[in-house]
């Protein structure tokens, strides 16, 4: 029986980390979305129609560097809040999460949208001081020019897109267990959503 796990969150606040760890250590595959927009984004920088876009990815297209760059993530945030485009990706992730051998899914709008079912649902946060530290270090390691001051700005601005937006915004589901990560080390940050997972597992919850 498929068992789907739903990790939401805002940028760079280490949803991806933990939901990788967390694939890994249930033995469940696993799908940053957030990947699917950001190449939908990275196309239409190239000069491509966002719904054409998106409704012509191929898992090639998830597979570039270019990809974690603050211009693809800016296009993706964008491109997120046209509904067409979140429609032709919709059909994609249910597929993934229906998975038999179990999935981890992390995004946006996993738990209120994608898998409003999912038996879990985590929302993973952090201050926006926190997240920006924490991709500015990731930014200036892959040799990119950035300051934390607008690193800053960019984690409030795509915030302000994201928790705004009229279609499937950043909201934690209702039945979604948050986890603060900005005093957390990662470890202890997985240790914590593999408890609450095997809690949900175990009917603890």
């Amino acid at each position: 029986m498929s068992f789907t796990i739903a990790i939401d969150g805002p940028a760079a606040a280490g949803k991806g980390t933990i939901s990788k760890a967390v694939a890994a250590h249930f033995g469940f595959a696993h799908l940053d979305t957030g990947l699917l927009y950001r190449a939908v984004g990275a196309k239409v920088l190239a000069g491509a129609d966002p719904v054409v876009a998106a409704s012509t990815l191929a898992p090639s297209d998830l597979e570039d560097d270019s990809l974690r760059t603050p211009a693809v993530a800016g296009a993706a945030s964008e491109v997120a809040v046209h509904a067409a485009v979140r429609d032709a990706l919709v059909a994609f992730q249910r597929r993934f999460a229906a998975r038999p051998d179990g999935a981890v899914l992390d995004g946006r709008d996993i738990g209120t949208v994608i898998c409003p079912d999912a038996p879990v649902k985590l929302f993973v946060t952090a201050s926006p001081e926190t997240r920006a530290e924490r991709r500015f270090q990731e930014l200036i390691g892959k040799g990119h020019d950035v300051t934390l001051a607008g690193v800053l700005d960019d984690v409030k601005a795509r915030d302000d897109r994201d928790r705004n937006r009229e279609v499937a915004p950043l909201v934690p589901a209702d039945d979604a267990v948050t986890i603060d990560t900005s005093d957390l080390t990662i470890a202890q940050a997985v240790a914590r959503a593999v408890e609450i997972i095997d809690q949900h597992r175990k009917g603890g919850l």
